[in-house]
């Protein structure tokens, strides 16, 4: 029987996984021949964590995960979920979070039982970088009908971009878990979820097809073997039975092929950002009966951060909105120095885009959305500056900068509330809010996160670009203290290297 209860549910705590390899960018800019200040100063970026060899997003959740059982000193038939956000997942109908079971599984058996996992629920969730948000609103509510309940919910992923493109340089890796139960020592999130959903394509990944035709000719053109007739061997192929025997030899005509790198028009998308974000905003405002002025009372403001500086770029038109009907609205205004542009003054809809995006500018560097940024954005931005983008993690390790930044500071209090703006490509944002708990202080010190982050190991270009083409098959930098994969068998099933674990007493 269900024990309901009316006891506040939330993020109990939190633990961070990030790659122990990182490239500075300024090493980045220089191979590019990009100024350096144009990303640290114009982007807030200085470093980009890097996935050694034999990490990805399974071993980076499993490291997570481990860390947050063992802080809390939980037994895993505690846990009565296990749900991934990750678009970086690493099979086609196999979880990736089950790749994570396996390894925490052989860690925890010998203190545990075999069977120590075998009453959790795991899977994935899948919506660009809002799937692990979309799985902790769902945790939350899981949770709630039952007070003995307590979920894990991870994002893990590492963002990556092809070499030499428009997005190479925000690209970052990690994991973050986060504890969901009742009664929650750090923060109690609540009720009212704004919502913003539309379907674009400002960052996808697709299933693409190849005619393996085209395939042939490339590898003999490579090979300068350019006389061979491509149709008569295609044509073999098909004719060779049904037995697969080889990449080539398979039933289709063309193989489908899966990329990790996006493709993405990032204009459009900051576009889309900015949109589903005020649209989510308004949806949350009507459920809750309030105005756009309500982020006027949220202490720290935390955002889906695809470069460190993206919030303070977008967030213009949100914060002059917000003014509005308030005591700001006329010291705002006074400080803009222009009137907001109207479409009846701008027949042409291209001279009424570019109107507003220069006002939208005008309101970001005003002396009121300064100090803004300053107070209540910045403080999450800190430890983006150091990863890079996490994707489903993103806002998560805001919220750890921000929790540990405001601790060290003496700026965050409990009774506090934050507002979380969360986006994902394709696109969805959804807008909540949470409020600082008696025992977030001494759950945040714990967290450790930018001691960690100033003890990684620096990479120069050469190794960078190397782990980059996945051109390497050992770590860099090994830890017998990790997870990390250590092969894989010709029918994909992979193997692991589990760290040393104490058998129980």
């Amino acid at each position: 029987m269900e024990k309901h209860t009316s006891s506040q549910v939330g993020i109990d705590d939190l633990a961070a996984y990030i790659p122990q390899l990182y490239l500075p960018i300024e090493s980045l800019a220089a191979a590019r021949g990009i100024e350096y200040a144009k990303l640290n100063k114009g982007l807030g970026l200085t470093a980009m964590a890097v996935p050694d060899a034999g990490e990805d997003a399974a071993t980076m959740m499993a490291n997570a995960v481990r860390e947050l059982l063992e802080k809390n000193a939980l037994s895993p038939s505690q846990i009565g979920r296990l749900y991934l956000g990750t678009e970086s997942a690493i099979d086609g109908a196999k979880p990736t979070a089950t790749y994570a079971l396996q390894m925490l599984t052989a860690y925890f058996a010998p203190r545990y039982g075999a069977d120590c996992f075998l009453n959790c629920d795991v899977v994935d969730l899948t919506f660009a970088c809002i799937g692990a948000v979309d799985a902790l609103q769902n945790t939350l509510d899981w949770v709630r009908a039952d007070q003995e309940r307590i979920g894990i919910v991870v994002a893990s992923d590492n963002a990556k971009y092809e070499l030499d493109s428009t997005g190479e340089y925000t690209q970052g890796a990690g994991a973050v878990a986060v504890l969901v139960r009742h009664q929650p020592r750090l923060l109690a999130l609540g009720a009212h979820w704004g919502v913003s959903t539309r379907a674009v394509y400002d960052f996808y990944k697709p299933l693409r097809k190849v005619k393996k035709g085209d395939l042939i000719a490339e590898a003999l053109h490579l090979a300068n073997r350019n006389h061979v007739d491509i149709d008569q061997l295609v044509h073999q192929l098909a004719h060779q039975g049904l037995g697969v025997n080889g990449v080539l030899d398979s039933n289709e005509q063309e193989l489908t092929l899966h990329k990790d790198t996006p493709i993405f028009d990032g204009p459009y998308s900051n576009d889309c950002y900015q949109e589903r974000i005020a649209e989510a905003l308004a949806h949350f405002c009507r459920q809750t009966a309030t105005t756009a002025a309500v982020v006027n009372t949220w202490d720290q403001l935390l955002f889906h951060l695809p470069y460190a500086y993206q919030a303070r770029r977008m967030f213009g038109e949100v914060f002059w909105r917000a003014s509005q009907g308030t005591p700001l609205a006329a010291q705002l205004q006074e400080q803009v120095g222009l009137p907001e542009p109207q479409a009846a003054d701008f027949p042409a809809a291209e001279d009424l885009t570019q109107a507003r995006a220069g006002f939208w500018r005008a309101v970001t560097k005003t002396p009121l959305y300064q100090e803004l940024v300053q107070t209540r954005i910045e403080p999450s931005e800190r430890a983006s500056s150091l990863v890079g983008n996490m994707y489903t993690g993103s806002i998560l390790l805001a919220l750890m900068s921000a929790l540990e930044t405001g601790l060290q500071a003496g700026t965050l209090a409990a009774g506090q509330q934050l507002g979380f703006f969360a986006y994902g490509s394709g696109s969805k944002s959804k807008v909540f809010t949470g409020t600082l708990q008696a025992g977030w202080a001494n759950v945040t010190q714990r967290f450790q996160l930018f001691h960690r982050l100033q003890h990684r190991q620096p990479l120069d270009y050469a190794a960078y670009e190397q782990l980059h083409r996945q051109a390497r098959t050992t770590p860099l930098a090994p830890s017998a203290d990790r997870f990390y994969q250590t092969a894989i068998d010709a029918q994909g099933v992979r193997s692991y290297h589990i760290p040393q674990t104490q058998q129980a007493s």
